[in-house]
């Protein structure tokens, strides 16, 4: 159950349908990049740098120490 009021939690719910996401790293830092944008963004992801995968763990370990850095793509 959401603290949200009802019409926010609905609002949220249907932008997340036009919402893409990469979530990674890459070789050069120890951070977790979470790349987000809108759909009609999707062509621009493929024109950045590619993001190795990052277990759970890791993504837990990061995100505990606060090493995460989001990115918004247009």
């Amino acid at each position: 159950m959401s603290d949200l009021p009802k019409e926010l939690e609905e609002q949220l719910n249907e932008l997340g349908s036009y919402l893409v996401w990469r979530i990674g790293s890459n070789s050069s830092e120890d951070v977790l990049i979470v790349r987000l944008g809108l759909a009609s963004s999707t062509p621009r992801f493929a024109e950045l740098s590619t993001l190795k995968n990052v277990s759970e763990r890791k993504i837990e370990e990061l995100v505990k120490a606060g090493k995460v850095r989001v990115e918004w793509v247009e």
